[in-house]
């Protein structure tokens, strides 16, 4: 099989190519052009947002044969031994797999010997929580006093899990989820890189369905792509994240804002079709009165939203209360958590709709319909 997954394809190979992470880009670039490098990093962060890419640009940065900066020619033999996994002297550990003692003891059994081919003889330990105690124990002296020519690079998602003794001898370095509009940009870029055919609505369903996470957001991507037969159009995008009629929520809201039980009724009907995932409804309700809070507050702070959901969030802002907002906030809240114990899922989430509405202010001289 020829076809390589969007997610390794695209994975950025120097610093430049990073998407986000500035407060990390900015604290190895200045580290590797002044030469005050650190002989541990520990790199933490939620899956698929550059841990172990960081780490393997870093190696890149050390082994160059240009010489130790924070832009690899990615032209010499151990910038290109590094890109095709073959770099003898970057080894990468998977703690998951190696979470014994012995296996660490073996692991370092060769530090004290020069590198065969690079300058630094690096070592990528991978979800590093995982590692026993006596692993931990074992690792610490070298951790602390390596030779010169060794730098350690950890990673992980938990580092509650890590002993205090190895986060003490580390820098540390925290990345953070990354943000629906970086994620659509980079998706944008491939996509137009790649030559497929999309829509941007889909994109920004991928983007927020990532959960901050660019590699999973690629992996669906991927999906996406197969899916729509070499297209990204937001239809299929939504019938492949079962999102169905989250789209709908919008208008259901302006029913509920204007009071019209009998549209918001026959609106949840045409809805059930669909067979739709009741809580994910009740999650893209919170997430939309959440930014229609805010967007009363200041119009600036949904500028990460799509064009499209930014219209319909001015648009219930402008017809509905602040104080009816935080109220149906509080109903969208407890319905997610009641909606478990009903006995029928529609019925919990047209009793949620109604709720919204018999707690909603009336105007003066308005008759709600249904009622």
């Amino acid at each position: 099989m020829n076809q390589q997954v969007l997610a390794r394809k695209w994975r950025p190979t120097t610093f430049d190519q990073l998407i986000g992470q500035e407060h990390v880009r900015k604290a190895l670039t200045h580290a590797l052009n002044t030469g005050r490098l650190h002989h541990a990093y520990l790199f933490t962060g939620t899956r698929g947002v550059g841990k172990t890419t960081i780490a393997r640009i870093l190696a890149r940065c050390l082994n160059c044969e240009t010489g130790v900066s924070a832009t690899p020619c990615g032209e010499c033999r151990n910038c290109q031994a590094i890109s095709d996994n073959r770099f003898v002297d970057l080894l990468e550990v998977d703690a998951a797999s190696r979470t014994k003692v012995d296996d660490t003891r073996e692991l370092l059994e060769n530090v004290s010997y020069a590198p065969s081919q690079g300058r630094y003889k690096v070592y990528l330990i991978d979800e590093v929580h995982m590692l026993t105690t006596h692993s931990f124990n074992a690792l610490l002296k070298t951790l602390e006093e390596p030779p010169e020519h060794v730098v350690f690079l950890l990673a992980t998602t938990d580092p509650q899990k890590l002993l205090p003794t190895v986060l003490s001898r580390c820098l540390q370095f925290h990345l953070r989820d990354l943000g629906p509009d970086l994620i659509e940009s980079h998706l944008e870029h491939v996509l137009s890189e790649e030559q497929v055919t999309f829509e941007k609505d889909a994109l920004w369903h991928l983007a927020k369905a990532g959960r901050g996470s660019v590699r999973d957001a690629m992996t669906l991507l991927d999906q996406a792509i197969a899916h729509g037969e070499g297209t990204v159009s937001a239809d299929n995008v939504i019938e492949m994240l079962g999102t169905q009629g989250v789209s709908e929520i919008p208008q259901l809201l302006s029913d509920i804002a204007a009071g019209q039980a009998t549209d918001a009724l026959s609106r949840i009907s045409d809805l059930a079709r669909e067979t739709p995932d009741w809580m994910a409804l009740i999650s893209g309700m919170q997430s939309l009165l959440h930014h229609v809070a805010i967007a009363q507050v200041t119009d600036q702070g949904i500028n990460h939203l799509s064009p499209g959901e930014q219209k319909a969030v001015r648009e219930l802002a402008a017809v509905m209360s602040p104080e009816f907002l935080q109220l149906a906030y509080q109903f969208a809240l407890t319905g997610y958590r009641d909606l478990p114990m009903a006995s029928d899922a529609r019925s919990a989430f047209e009793m949620l709709v109604l709720r919204m509405i018999a707690f909603r202010p009336a105007r003066a001289g308005e008759v709600i319909s249904g009622s």
